[in-house]
């Protein structure tokens, strides 16, 4: 139900705020729920009974018309080029790709990085002597797979070229519209589903190295590195299905860009661009300098929570100036 309620209230986002209109939501809530519970109870799954619901109720463009309301644009938005059909689904293919692209690319870097210790581990355990050959062949093969991965980024990179122009602004006619909000809809599910198994992943993924450290710490870099691959997953998942949520977003997002939203994701772009490189390198420094793969892991969830921190401090300062 909570899919139903998203939809209604995006449908009704970009319609005057009145009672009488209020008072339609409720009622179409009201009908969709329960024509919602019908349809479980014949034994319809919930996407199944979701897709009908929405595909019975959702478009309210008729309804509005006869009604005499329309959406309230600005001069702005008025003036901004139309998004056709095509266009529309072409960007949500090439944002889908480029999640794929982008997701397996990170998964490669992970294997580098994992390979570079567990060759490096391996050939020091058997024999010291061997260790610098050991980290040699870690650093070729974490070469090649990075170098793999960079062409990945770029490719992905290059199939978004061409949208630059969205950035600009743009509108979507009504039904095109109502159309990508059910398919919003209906994703919810999915992407919901996706974040949860990725947390899920990422959190079980530690028991490795706690695992590992407990038998021996020689076998610590192991989990380490059996860490990087599983979180990796997890990554990926975040990724790739973040990206069709992006792109959901982007399709449906208020079509008047501020400057202030441009500046906010410029300043949250650049603290990414200087913290996680900045960590992969405290990561990589303390793991062979210092040998402590034990704890140092804890330097990704440490620039995470820095990263919502800052993000957060600036909207506050935002917010704090512009009143």
């Amino acid at each position: 139900m909570e899919t139903i309620v998203v939809y209604l209230d995006n449908m009704f986002a970009s319609l005057p705020k009145t009672p009488e209109l209020e008072h339609l939501k409720q009622e179409l809530l009201f009908g969709m729920e329960e024509k919602y519970q019908e349809l479980k109870r014949d034994g319809k799954s919930e996407n199944e009974a979701i897709g009908i619901v929405i595909s019975e109720f959702g478009n309210i463009e008729e309804l509005t018309a006869e009604l005499g309301i329309h959406p309230v644009e600005s001069e702005q938005v008025v003036n901004m080029p139309v998004l056709t059909e095509e266009e529309a689904y072409t960007y949500m293919a090439a944002r889908r790709s480029s999640g794929l692209w982008t997701g397996i690319g990170v998964f490669l870097c992970a294997c580098g990085v994992a390979l570079l210790i567990g060759l490096d581990t391996l050939f020091e355990n058997k024999n010291a002597i061997l260790a610098d050959k050991g980290s040699m062949l870690g650093l070729v093969g974490m070469s090649m797979l990075v170098a793999v991965a960079v062409g990945m980024f770029i490719y992905s990179g290059m199939k978004l070229e061409r949208f630059k122009s969205l950035e600009q602004g743009f509108q979507l006619p009504y039904s095109l519209k109502a159309s990508l909000q059910r398919s919003q809809a209906l994703f919810a599910p999915t992407y919901r589903l996706s974040l949860i198994t990725g947390v899920c992943i990422c959190v079980l993924s530690l028991a490795f190295i706690f695992a590992t450290s407990f038998v021996s710490d020689d076998y610590t870099p192991y989990g380490v590195a059996a860490f990087l691959l599983i979180a990796a997953v997890a990554v990926f998942l975040f990724i790739y299905y973040g990206n069709i949520q992006g792109a959901f977003t982007k399709l449906l997002e208020d079509s008047k860009v501020t400057v202030q939203k441009k500046e906010e994701d410029r300043f949250i772009g650049v603290v990414g661009a200087l913290l996680w490189p900045l960590a992969t390198v405290i990561f990589l420094f303390t793991g062979f300098v210092y040998q402590r793969w034990d704890v140092n892991w804890a330097v990704f969830p440490i620039a995470g929570i820095l990263s919502g921190m800052l993000s957060n401090v600036y909207h506050i300062l935002k917010r704090k100036n512009a009143s």
